[in-house]
């Protein structure tokens, strides 16, 4: 069994841990490795190294660091079968899909972001009131923690460190205790490009996490996660006014009008819904279909879904892998059967098969059933029935959360009107919930957070704007 270690100053740390967490294959439930529950002095030790770091690294060229994100690229894509080996032992994801799906959209943000580096600006500088020239400059925060989720490890760890690498900025991350695998390996290939301690990661637990975004150095917190888990992060943040950048949970509304494309639009509900099982903050969770087509569409995404092959993640032609752990198994099962029990009707899947979940489609789901509510977070997705546009509309907009939406219409006009009255931060017009782009901003409204990922938005986040004067000739004082 593999003992994992923190990547901290640009090494593996070889500190005595007090605590180890065990990490579990999802697939078969094996236990693997162990990976250090961190306490304060592991947090104190890896915050002191990005704040040692950080002098150098934000004294560095945009040049210089531009060049360094485009080595890490390269050097991502040069071992994508190891971190994608790592990730799939770690998570459960289907190998394959893992390789095609998430390494090059990743090595595409950090090129992203190494041309961005380049970019950063502020208003030019001039003469706004007499006898002054004013400049207005963007700078690096300073130090940045960041907490990541279990269900894409390396992938969101990049879309973290990325902005806030090529801003100037140095870094302490921490992923979920229960899959750190590939973002320490991502750590470890990185080192050879940055200088010592500006990207470091540290495993543990939730106290860990707390320990961290509450520790006083780090000017900024970063999380993807859970609206729970977000909500702590704010409050402990609060306590020394660190900014914070949330990325939370979704209830993405996928509205199907009348007029749709039916095939277009059962293609990609089966894609938003059923990738990576579901386990996507932006995952269609709620099927909003106009009446007039409703059972055709149900029954065109069922047999499509059906048709999706589950199983071994190794295997490449597997599709739906496992789910993360049982717990999430048994939480998919409870939200199917509460809507049975309440009258909805499960047209393909509805009961597990070991570590796996297959595709579900439940239709007829109505606000009565928790479904309709709540974030499955797996591959069990409602159908609910409106009468028009209207009503789709409003069915969208019943919910909390506000982060990737998406509307199929022929009518490419009213499906804009659509667009412009959906409560996302996101929507996608004939195209599915689950779609993101490096150069475009990523993020939500309501319950899913604030902030956002990717385009100059997403630099500007880890940036602090400044304001410097000269004073062109001595001044007038009135006392």
């Amino acid at each position: 069994m593999d003992e994992l270690q923190n990547f901290v100053g640009g090494q593996w740390t070889d500190l005595s841990y007090d605590k180890r967490a065990e990490l579990i294959n999802p697939s078969t439930g094996e236990v693997f490795a162990s990976a250090p529950v961190s306490g304060e002095a592991e947090v104190d030790a890896a915050v002191a190294s990005a704040a040692n770091a950080f002098p150098e690294w934000r004294d560095a060229t945009p040049a210089e660091r531009s060049l360094a994100l485009l080595k890490i690229a390269d050097a991502v894509e040069a071992h994508a079968d190891e971190l994608v080996a790592a990730e799939s032992r770690n998570t459960g994801k289907p190998i394959a899909l893992t390789l095609s799906e998430e390494i090059p959209p990743m090595a595409d943000q950090i090129r992203f972001f190494a041309g961005a580096a380049r970019m950063l600006e502020g208003r030019s500088a001039g003469e706004y009131m007499s006898g002054y020239t004013s400049f207005i400059r963007r700078e690096p925060i300073g130090v940045c923690a960041a907490v990541t989720p279990w269900n894409y490890p390396m992938m969101m760890a990049t879309w973290k460190w990325a902005p806030a690498l090529a801003a100037g900025n140095t870094m302490v991350l921490k992923p979920s205790d229960t899959t750190p695998v590939s973002t320490l390996l991502m750590a470890e290939l990185m080192s050879e490009f940055l200088p010592a301690g500006v990207f470091n990661v540290i495993t543990g637990d939730r106290d860990t996490g707390r320990l961290l975004v509450s520790h006083p150095v780090p000017q900024m917190v970063s999380i993807t996660g859970s609206v729970r888990a977000g909500k702590e992060v704010a409050a402990a943040a609060a306590a020394s006014l660190k900014r914070v950048h949330l990325e939370l949970g979704g209830k993405a509304p996928l509205i199907v009008l009348g007029d749709a494309d039916i095939d277009a639009a059962v293609s990609a509900a089966n894609f938003g819904a059923f990738m990576n099982q579901g386990q996507i903050c932006m995952s269609t969770e709620r099927i909003v279909v106009e009446k007039s087509i409703a059972d055709e569409f149900a029954k065109k995404l069922a047999a499509k879904a059906q048709a999706l092959k589950m199983g071994d993640p190794l295997a490449p032609e597997t599709q739906i892998g496992c789910m993360i752990n049982p717990g999430a198994v048994e939480r998919v099962q409870a939200l199917v059967d509460d809507a049975v029990a309440k009258g909805a009707k499960v047209l393909c899947g509805g009961k597990a098969q070991g570590p796996c979940y297959p595709p579900t489609v439940v239709y007829g789901v109505t606000p009565a059933m928790r479904i309709y509510h709540e974030e499955s977070f797996g591959p069990a997705k409602p159908v609910v029935i409106a009468n028009d546009a209207e009503d789709a509309l409003r069915i969208a907009n019943d919910t909390s959360y506000g982060l990737s939406s998406a509307v199929f219409s022929r009518d490419v006009n009213k499906a804009l009107r659509i667009a412009e009255k959906l409560q996302f931060g996101i929507c996608h017009i004939n195209g599915a919930t689950v779609h993101d782009e490096p150069q475009m901003p990523f993020g939500g409204m309501k319950d899913s957070g604030y902030g956002k990922f990717g385009g100059r938005a997403g630099l500007e986040e880890f940036t602090e704007l400044r304001w410097v004067t000269i004073r062109r000739s001595p001044t007038p004082y009135p006392i």
